[in-house]
């Protein structure tokens, strides 16, 4: 069986403020960062509360060996607002690059792992966070990434 952790794709940290956190890893030369895509090309979604999820702003830099993501929650009720305010600002989630969204998600089911939130687009790319934070630390999340002609 393979692993689903062996591609590291992203860290993804929440923030008060994501302008504020922006400038500052622009002012340490950590740059340049660009909006993530509408949440809203998700057409299959199963999260705790949509308008939540919907309400996350993300800005991505993506490095030569890995993404950062700044995530700033809305007001509405999400993982990552929940997040936020019980543990401030830091590490929510360590995304993993994977070939195939669904394949992945069964093979962590079977391996125990329980299912958060879940997306998918159109042609079935898309994001599973797991269940994992009592256990690892943190979130664990896999994600095949939407490529130009998917």
């Amino acid at each position: 069986m393979t692993t689903l952790f062996n591609k590291l794709h992203h860290i993804c940290i929440v923030v008060h403020d994501i302008d504020k956190a922006q400038a500052y890893y622009e002012s340490i030369g950590i740059g340049p960062w660009a909006q993530y895509p509408p949440l809203a090309e998700y057409e299959e979604l199963e999260v705790p509360s949509k308008p939540g999820f919907l309400s996350l702003k993300y800005r991505i830099c993506n490095l030569p060996n890995i993404q950062i993501q700044l995530c700033e929650p809305g007001d509405e009720l999400s993982p990552q607002r929940i997040h936020l305010d019980s543990k401030g600002e830091g590490v929510f989630h360590i995304g993993f690059e994977v070939p195939d969204a669904d394949a992945a998600e069964a093979q962590a089911k079977a391996q125990g792992l329980p299912v958060l939130m879940r997306g998918r687009r159109h042609n079935r790319t898309g994001f599973t966070y797991y269940g994992s934070a009592s256990e690892a630390g943190v979130t664990l999340l896999t994600r095949a990434t939407n490529l130009p002609g998917r």
